[in-house]
């Protein structure tokens, strides 16, 4: 028979198992390299500075290139890139609500996928809102320093090939897929 003291201790213990297995799981910063470099080839990966979403960086770098474990646009997400300096600023820009421009061409690698957006508006968050959304596999992002210079391509990210991303709005850019996609 349990006395009151061992009943207090199997309380106890049981109270920490179920908060244990329903506690969040606390990701470690191995882990959150780990996702990170699966987002370009080792080449890039090898020597990049790997920053979590909220900018700590977790590893530092040589080669100029910053790997991510999620995007820090989207609450909680999960899926890793890997950008060049563009492609940084873009993110600050993207980030803040200001304006984006650059001079140069921008490169961000994706190759472990992306999450669901809209192909139209970066802003929107409801899947059903009649939108085009797409949630793209392993690509590659370009950045153009002229938009116009890609007037003839397209914006639908289901006709095959390069396609454009929100691209009636400051943070156009060029989505590269990789391998083929289910049509919705």
């Amino acid at each position: 028979m349990l006395n009151h003291t061992n009943r207090l201790a199997c309380g106890v213990v049981a109270l920490s198992m179920t908060c244990a297995a329903t506690a969040p799981f606390a990701e470690t910063t191995e882990d959150k390299i780990a996702r990170a470099i699966t987002a370009a080839p080792s080449d890039i990966t090898d020597d990049a500075t790997i920053m979590d979403v909220d900018g700590t960086v977790l590893r530092a770098g040589t080669n100029g290139w910053v790997c991510l474990p999620g995007i820090g646009l989207i609450p909680g997400d999960q899926h890793p890139m890997c950008n060049d300096a563009v492609w940084m600023e873009w993110m600050a820009a993207a980030a803040s609500g200001s304006a984006f421009s650059t001079d140069v061409i921008g490169v961000s690698y994706m190759l472990a996928g992306d999450a669901m957006v809209n192909n139209a508006n970066p802003a929107a968050t409801d899947p059903n809102d009649g939108g085009v959304w797409v949630q793209e596999g392993p690509h590659i992002m370009m950045l153009f320093p002229d938009m116009d210079a890609l007037a003839g391509l397209s914006d639908d990210p289901f006709s095959g090939g390069p396609y454009v991303m929100w691209g009636k709005t400051p943070m156009a850019h060029v989505m590269l897929p990789v391998e083929a996609k289910p049509t919705p």
